[in-house]
């Protein structure tokens, strides 16, 4: 099968969050399966600064390669890309977005044309490439080249819909009339991923919970209504986790490398961490590790309001990640109260990332909403037992076997699970079963890659 990757960032190149891992993995799985596949994206200007071997395709258009010979090409814009950042410049989004954007929706397709790329299915991913279905829909209707060939948009975070003001339509080069409540209206304003939501033929999200999740008010974003129109047309398929990056017996970033058949190495990460995070050495105390960004959505509000009664329970806590000014102060606060219970490292750190999954006990993602989440994956494979909220992804990958689930929002769940999950720890019997079921979980995205195929078979014969 021909298959066309849209997406606004991929892994190794251009990375913000989980979208660039998971457009980079999936396409190698794919490739693995022998499919044709090809991958359209931005040239940033940090991917010219990587000293990675491209190919001049023509005047605006290089190419690289990744996994079995897949191609990547580059859309080259000195106006668009050229720029320190992907989507903002110090924390605020570029005013001219949507021009970048449909440009390059513009540019790809044109581009398919030029290299003779006819797609069996065009694979879309979040807002900035939602428009390539609509110009599918409408300015390229009539064009043989496309003809029947169907779009599946991946949402990753309904969160994230690319809002633009109404008066700037006119430089999508559409019809004014799609600029209405059956388009891309959206309560006065251009909304980039309704119109994907709109004019893809399916839709999936990043785990069958969330998929479900989307259509109600708490976690539709204003696009239930819209979504729940489609809904036959939605489904989800988990994200996968790339086992040859995380897997603790071959892990270079870590002090020992552990299986499940030999969990010796275990102890050694954990003696290392603390070590290194300057925690007391409290052989019987679990140590609950957090690899976050620092949000509300990832459950920092309901964690700091806890945090007294967690400290008093005698666990230590090892948290890596940055956000919210508002929540690093908050930290920086209460690890000053408790040093010898919370080591707080606000920044980013792929070593320590990978030492705090080898060495903690516990896992801990408290987040209100996670679409897929991949941190609950990784430590389930690093024998670290996640505590997780019962929502999107997350509901979908922990369960009683393997791990612990509060389901009410609020404070006193939260520690209720921390306390139920510490006393479980003292049990070695009980927690030396949950990490063995965890360790053996599959999560790799080679069975994600063959739902996808299901996925773009049915496109081709709805």
């Amino acid at each position: 099968m021909r298959i066309a990757v849209f997406a606004s960032e991929v892994v190794p190149f251009a990375k913000t969050g989980g979208l660039a891992d998971v457009t980079g993995a999936l396409a190698v799985a794919l490739g693995e399966k022998k499919q044709d596949i090809i991958i359209i994206m931005p040239c940033y200007k940090e991917i010219s600064k990587k000293r990675l071997v491209l190919k001049r395709v023509n005047a605006d258009i290089s190419c690289a390669v990744i996994g079995d010979n897949i191609k990547v090409y580059f859309i080259e814009s000195e106006k668009y890309f050229n720029r320190d950042g992907l989507y903002q410049d110090k924390s605020r989004d570029y005013s001219d977005n949507l021009e970048r954007f449909a440009y390059y929706c513009r540019r790809s397709l044109h581009l398919l044309k030029e290299i003779s790329f006819k797609p069996d299915v065009i694979h879309v991913h979040d807002w900035q490439a939602s428009l390539i279905p609509v110009y599918l829909k409408t300015v390229y209707s009539h064009d043989q080249f496309y003809k029947n060939t169907p779009t599946v948009l991946t949402l990753h975070n309904l969160g994230y819909q690319g809002f633009f003001p109404k008066d700037e339509f006119l430089k999508l080069g559409l019809d004014r009339s799609l600029f209405d409540v059956e388009g891309l209206e959206f309560y006065g304003k251009i909304n980039l991923l309704k119109g994907g939501i709109v004019f893809a033929d399916l839709i999936n999200t990043v785990s069958p919970t969330y998929a479900k999740e989307i259509m109600t008010q708490e976690f539709g974003f204003g696009l239930e209504g819209v979504l729940n129109k489609r809904a036959d047309a939605i489904s989800g398929i988990l994200n996968g986790l790339d086992y040859s990056i995380w897997n603790p017996e071959n892990d270079k970033l870590i002090c020992a490398n552990f299986s499940s058949s030999d969990l010796s190495g275990k102890e050694k990460n954990k003696k290392d961490l603390r070590r290194l995070c300057n925690l007391p050495d409290l052989k019987e105390t679990p140590l609950v590790g957090i690899v976050s960004r620092i949000a509300q959505q990832k459950g920092f509000d309901i964690l700091l309001d806890s945090i007294e009664e967690i400290c008093n329970m005698g666990i230590q806590i090892v948290i890596l990640g940055v956000g919210d000014f508002k929540y690093h102060t908050l930290l920086k606060e209460a690890a000053k109260k408790y040093p010898e219970c919370i080591s707080l490292n606000l920044k980013f750190d792929n070593s320590l990332a990978h030492k705090i999954y080898a060495g903690s006990d516990i896992f801990l993602m408290p987040s209100k909403y996670e679409p897929c989440g991949l941190g609950q994956m990784i430590a389930l494979r690093y024998a670290t037992v996640p505590v997780v909220f019962n929502t999107g992804g997350l509901a979908d990958t922990v369960n009683s076997g393997n791990g612990f689930i509060f389901n009410s929002y609020t404070k006193v769940d939260l520690i209720k699970v921390i306390k139920k999950a510490a006393l479980n720890y003292s049990d070695k019997k009980k927690w030396n079963a949950l990490i063995l079921r965890g360790m053996n979980s599959d999560f790799s995205w080679d069975a994600s890659a063959k739902e996808y195929l299901k996925l773009y078979e049915k496109a081709k014969n709805e």
